[in-house]
């Protein structure tokens, strides 16, 4: 019977221990569970991160999130443009300038530009900021002057000559074959020809022919004059390149203004690294971004494209 007791007492015991093992352990059990329901997984990266988190701590992306009011669309909270359905949400700040504006004004007190936006004079699109998504053209009064300031650069100038010679390079088509040389040889003479004749009539003798302007290049000669010129306007766009600034608009208009005509261009933006035909395009261009140079054969995807 005092074994028996004594063995009773024994399991008490452990028992109690073991109750007490698990008593001990809730706490920290509870504590994780706690924790583990706090948890919430960034929108961008999809790490955890504390629930009443404003950024990332992993990838500092925004952690709040906001809904598109015309589509639906889950958004930044400091976004001013829906990348789903391509509208403009923001009531109280000017799109084309950047200014406040309130629910009353039809024009932006600071700017005149409407509030319903303004339609493209050269392609009739209709736009939400300074310079048609479309075609570049600039609508308001402040895009005007910003184009004529930036043509007084010399960087600008520069930009402009290489975006020319590009646009040659690209509709210039490669001499590669015999039969290509062969007409190449044969355009060649024939023009010789008609300018000697045309000298000798106004009485100039032993004429020098000029050589042609744009000499027939072969295929790998026409890409590395390619690969040259592009480099340079490359690094022209990034020397111009605007820092990130707190305004969206004020980087828009800058970098549509700075935007060479006769090079397909896409702006990378800094917010999602995504490719956009133009800032227009992008939730948050104040991050800032840059050009790159696609060329008329690139397969590139352009997200903001429809």
């Amino acid at each position: 019977m005092d074994d028996f007791m004594q063995g009773m007492a024994g399991r008490e015991r452990g028992q109690l221990l073991r109750e007490a093992d698990s008593t001990a352990g809730a706490p920290q059990r509870q504590q994780e569970q706690y924790l583990m329901g706090r948890a919430r997984k960034c929108p961008v990266c999809g790490a955890d991160n504390d629930a009443d988190s404003s950024y990332c701590a992993t990838c500092g992306a925004l952690m709040q999130r906001s809904l598109c009011p015309n589509c639906g669309a889950e958004m930044d909270l400091d976004a001013d443009f829906c990348e789903s359905c391509h509208q403009y949400i923001r009531k109280d700040v000017c799109s084309f300038c950047g200014a406040k504006v309130a629910d009353q004004d039809a024009f932006c007190p600071e700017c005149g530009a409407p509030r319903g936006g303004i339609v493209c004079p050269t392609c009739h699109t209709l736009n939400d900021f300074s310079f048609c998504k479309s075609c570049g053209t600039p609508l308001t009064d402040e895009a005007r002057h910003l184009v004529a300031e930036l043509k007084q650069q010399p960087d600008y100038q520069q930009l402009v000559l290489f975006a020319r010679k590009y646009n040659e390079l690209q509709m210039q088509l490669p001499c590669d074959s015999e039969r290509d040389k062969a007409r190449v040889d044969a355009s060649e003479k024939l023009r010789q020809r008609v300018l000697m004749l045309l000298a000798k009539d106004e009485g100039i003798e032993n004429p020098v022919v000029p050589k042609p302007d744009n000499e027939r290049l072969s295929k790998a000669e026409l890409d590395a004059q390619k690969r040259s010129v592009g480099a340079r306007i490359t690094e022209l766009l990034e020397r111009m390149a605007l820092p990130p600034q707190p305004k969206p608009a004020i980087v828009r208009n800058y970098a549509m203004a700075q935007k060479p005509v006769g090079v397909r261009l896409a702006w990378v933006c800094n917010y999602k690294n995504a490719m956009h035909s133009s800032p227009c395009g992008c939730a948050k261009p104040q991050l800032g971004g840059k050009w790159v140079i696609l060329g008329h054969g690139s397969k590139e995807e352009i997200k903001d494209d429809k």
